[in-house]
């Protein structure tokens, strides 16, 4: 069985070797169970082996979901400027429970997340070469929009 185009032979682990590399992979940065499902699928194990190391990883404190959601909303919105809708999307796309999302999304102080929505909009402003008010104000909330912010926010501050 080949993994890609290059003909290079899959890995295939043991539940064992799996465990320890799981480890490792988790250590070096949060990740969310499904990210290490995947892992570990790739590694060839089956359904029941993989469920039972992901118990254990949560079990030993690899795997935390409220943790990985805390960590992933502060770096997705400090370092990408992503918009809470935006970044509920991606914690949805790794299948974290709407419980851990909330508690994710508290670490937003909203004073930071109005302000960063001004800031993002007089940057976008500043690159938009001419236009009526209306056709601006289109192009800036629709930016806005595509990094995730809400729409009422948005054009609070468009208003401003």
């Amino acid at each position: 069985m080949f993994a890609d185009d290059n003909h290079k032979p899959k890995k295939f682990l043991s539940a064992k070797d799996a465990k320890v590399k799981a480890g490792d992979y988790c250590a070096y940065q949060e990740r969310s169970q499904q990210e290490v499902r995947n892992k570990l699928y790739q590694y060839g194990l089956h359904q029941n082996e993989v469920e039972q190391i992901i118990s254990e990883l949560i079990t030993e404190g690899f795997i935390n979901e409220e943790r990985f959601a805390k960590a992933y909303v502060g770096g997705k919105f400090r370092m990408k400027k992503w918009g809470r809708i935006k970044i509920t999307q991606g914690l949805k796309q790794h299948r974290i429970s709407d419980y851990c999302i909330k508690k994710g999304l508290l670490e937003i102080d909203e004073d930071d997340y109005l302000s960063t929505i001004h800031n993002l909009i007089e940057k976008k402003r500043e690159h938009i070469s001419s236009g009526s008010t209306l056709l601006i104000n289109k192009k800036l909330a629709s930016y806005m929009l595509q990094k995730g912010y809400e729409s009422d926010l948005i054009w609070e501050c468009l208003r401003k």
